[in-house]
């Protein structure tokens, strides 16, 4: 019962005391007097200088109405308060707003939780109110401290922990909408306070029972939930709470973010991580999600030594969280997201290089073996970010990504490379290498550039196709993967995946353009390169089927994309003479690559002829594959690709007519007005540079000389490969020429057009390792004692690559400056 006090006293009182007084009943039940509660409003509303005392004196007996717990009373004064708060908005209400915060708090240190959430309620209400003035004094250290508090309750009851908990979050969401719309805003992004309200957002998003995981924003909750659900509730304020940031105080809403998930452990599994940085980029402004970026790469940094698990689950919500930046505002983050990524990609490869060596038997060995797991799917989680993040780049951006990638790739004997390999060792290094590659092919995934020149330029291609690149056959799969996805405009490999013979291509409906100009001069200044890649990828001995398969979509690809007259010459050239390859075998391939060779040769050539539409030559390359349907089906991709496919013990006694001869295709081609006079020159590799530091086997030694004595009676026509006439002038000038200086860059373009038409004489003239070659060869040949044959039957072959020279009379052959037995 309040305390009453005779008239003559209450006479002498103020007037606002009076009035105060009057809106208490006397039984608390009653509630507050509604018709006294309006004359206490209509006096605060016209003498608004009374208004500090009327809120001291509500506070007053608040106060001691708390003590005594006389909660009735207490609703009360709230109650009047709340009124006179919304009624009031004079520059005087300021002392008045001390008093009710006073007010407030004392509610908020009670230990009774009706009264906790009636002051939090108040605040609520307080807080929607938009002041006159702004407050350059007030600050709310203290409700951030309590309401964050209460979010964390632990009260027995669960009905009421969860009414506490509900109180709290609300009572954050008033402190941020208070603050923010104050002109001293800041405060409430200072980290002091921001370490204690968004842990205490998270801990009750943490209670949903079921987290929405899906690519799109996560779904608004509705009006219900939020009143009646902790974590929805947390969820809505944190949105807004992120929603509200800027610039300057976007790092400090986003670390304590960091913290939570590292100190309750939800790297692993990272469904409430992923979930957590979706409403942070779906609630920022777009212009923002660089920052967040920034922050989960330098927090990635941190935690590099984690175990690999964390590491990936924090690079999988980068994946998520870059999904979202790319449809805005990247920022200027580009490449340090990829910095950033590769590097880990380094240190993931070391640890699982390191565990791989350090390895010991039993259990130990169960453990590395399960540690390589972990860490392989930090690297697939890594590719995954990259190739997305690339994917989603506009074109000028992706190709610097391109370049960017391309020279972090190690290389053997060269130091182009800017990643750091030294504690990888042979077997990381290749790790490295397929890791970056396959980065490199997610980036490069849906590329599609008007010139074939933009796409491969120069100083991407030649590391691409690098030797050094083509010693594993893993690398050379992802090497033309990778070509293809740039070479590819028109979206026609999948019609051309699998290696087969087309009865008919144009039931491929495959989509082509004029070659432009640009185009054109791409392949005059790198198609030998290109070819050059080929062929030797087609020679390796650890090839499987896929490689033949891949090899045969760049052939097509080529000729789909870049192809006019010439450069379809070139790749008959180049498809021949890896038939010459396969037949005269140089390099000692199983016969399984051998025929895999001539597979490859047949589809291709199947393929080229309908596609440039010349009837003699699809008939003689019919004719060619319906007799080894017949006779050799394992010279078909269809046979040799099967498994238990019968392999041949060898290749020389078949019969010509099992080939793809020369002189016909040229025949046929000539008729059609093709200029077939290059066909004559046999394909021989150019030699680059690289060779040198390459260590494959050079490509110097794929030009080779052999002698054998040869009957007359064997038909010129039988060799598969064009023939021509050697002279004594000739060898003389190939054994006494010097070598030449190497050529300057600015010069090669001129040699390769040189090669491409020449004879083999004067190529062998000016090519200084063909010509050391040549005089180191006939020096082995001359120091052998070379009898005489019994009959002029005898003769002197000489073959230089795959070319095979008409064969001289021995005793017609002449050397005057030396010595011949």
């Amino acid at each position: 019962m309040p305390t009453r006090v005779c008239c003559c006293c209450s006479a002498l009182r103020p007037r606002y005391k009076r009035l105060v007084d009057n809106i208490f009943p006397e039984d608390p039940k009653d509630g507050l007097v509604k018709a006294d509660m309006e004359k206490l409003t209509f006096y605060a509303v016209s003498a608004p200088e009374k208004l500090d005392r009327i809120g001291s004196y509500l506070a007053e007996r608040l106060s001691r109405d708390v003590v005594r717990h006389r909660s009735g009373y207490v609703l009360i004064a709230m109650e009047a308060l709340d009124q006179l708060l919304m009624a009031c908005h004079s520059q005087s209400i300021k002392p008045f707003v001390e008093s009710f915060l006073h007010m407030v708090a004392k509610l908020l240190e009670s230990g009774e939780p009706k009264l906790q959430v009636l002051g939090t309620n108040s605040f609520v209400k307080f807080a929607n109110i938009e002041e006159d003035t702004p407050s350059y004094h007030r600050r709310y250290d203290f409700f951030v401290s309590r309401f964050s508090a209460m979010c964390h309750s632990c009260h027995s009851d669960p009905e009421i922990r969860t009414e506490i908990r509900i109180a709290g979050i609300r009572g954050i969401q008033g402190v941020v909408r208070k603050t923010v719309n104050d002109e001293l805003r800041a405060t409430i992004w200072e980290p002091q306070h921001m370490d204690k309200i968004v842990p205490s957002l998270l801990f009750n998003m943490q209670k949903t029972e079921e987290v929405d995981s899906r690519a799109g924003p996560p779904p608004s909750p509705s009006a219900s939930d939020k009143e009646e659900n902790p974590a929805v509730l947390a969820e809505n304020c944190f949105r807004e709470l992120l929603g509200r940031a800027t610039f300057g105080n976007m790092n400090n809403a986003v670390r304590p973010v960091f913290a939570h998930l590292d100190h309750h452990k939800l790297w692993d599994p990272n469904e409430f991580a992923v979930h957590c940085f979706k409403i942070i980029m779906y609630s920022i402004q777009a212009q923002y999600s660089h920052h967040v970026i920034q922050e989960i790469l330098g927090h990635l940094d941190a935690r590099k030594k984690d175990s690999p698990r964390v590491r990936a689950g924090i690079i999988q919500v980068l994946l998520e969280a870059v999904a979202i930046a790319a449809k805005g505002s990247i920022g200027p983050t580009v490449l340090e997201v990829f910095n950033t990524l590769l590097k880990h990609l380094r240190l993931s490869v070391e640890f699982e290089a390191n565990d791989l060596q350090g390895g010991s038997v039993g259990s130990a060995n169960l453990n590395s073996s399960s540690k390589d797991n972990d860490e392989k799917i930090v690297q697939n989680a890594i590719i995954q970010t990259i190739g997305f993040f690339g994917s989603n780049l506009p074109d000028y951006q992706r190709s610097e990504i391109m370049m960017f990638i391309m020279g972090k790739v190690p290389v053997f004997g060269t130091s182009t490379h800017t990643l750091d390999i030294s504690q990888l060792g042979d077997l990381g290094t290749r790790r490295i290498q397929i890791m970056l590659l396959r980065s490199l092919l997610m980036v490069t995934s849906g590329y599609k550039a008007k010139t074939i020149v933009t796409a491969l330029p120069g100083s991407f291609l030649d590391p691409l196709l690098s030797p050094s690149l083509m010693e594993d056959y893993e690398l050379r799969q992802l090497v033309l993967e990778v070509m293809h996805n740039l070479m590819d405009r028109h979206d026609n490999r999948a019609k051309l995946r699998g290696i087969r013979i087309i009865p008919d291509v144009a039931d491929l409906k495959i989509k082509r353009e004029k070659i432009c100009r640009q185009d054109t001069s791409f392949m005059k200044k790198n198609g030998q390169q290109l070819y050059r890649h080929i062929y030797l990828g087609c020679k390796e001995e650890d090839n499987v089927q896929k490689n033949y398969e891949l090899l045969y979509t760049s052939l097509a690809l080529i000729t789909i994309e870049l192809a006019n007259e010439e450069v379809v010459i070139d790749l008959i050239r180049l498809a021949i003479a890896l038939q010459d390859s396969a037949i005269i075998n140089e390099d000692n391939l199983p016969m399984f690559h051998r025929c895999g060779i001539m597979a490859l040769v047949a589809a291709y050539l199947n393929f080229v002829s309908q596609m440039i539409a010349v009837p003699a030559f699809c008939q003689h390359v019919s004719k060619v594959i319906e007799i080894r349907t017949m006779e050799a089906p394992y010279f078909l991709p269809e046979h040799i690709f099967r498994d238990k496919c019968m392999l041949p013990k060898s290749l020389e006694k078949h019969d010509k007519n099992l080939y793809f001869l020369t002189n016909k295709i040229a025949e046929s081609l000539g008729g059609s007005g093709y200029s077939v006079e290059r066909l004559s020159v046999p394909y021989v590799p150019q030699v680059t540079d690289e060779d040198r530091l390459s260590r494959r086997k050079s490509i110097v030694d794929t030009v080779s000389i052999q002698v054998d004595i040869l009957p007359n009676s064997i038909p010129s026509d039988d060799v598969v490969s064009n023939t021509e006439e050697i002279t004594f002038e000739a060898l003389k000038k190939a054994i006494d020429t010097s070598g030449m200086e190497e050529q300057e860059k600015e010069k090669r373009r001129l040699v390769i057009e040189k090669f491409q038409k020449a004879p083999f004489e004067e190529i062998a003239a000016q090519c200084e390792s063909k010509a050391n070659l040549l005089h180191d060869r006939l020096a082995q040949i001359l120091e052998l004692t070379i009898r005489p044959p019994p009959s002029p039957s005898g003769t002197l072959t000489i073959t230089s690559g795959h070319a095979q020279y008409q064969s001289v009379p021995v005793y017609e052959m002449k050397f005057p400056d030396l010595c011949v037995y």
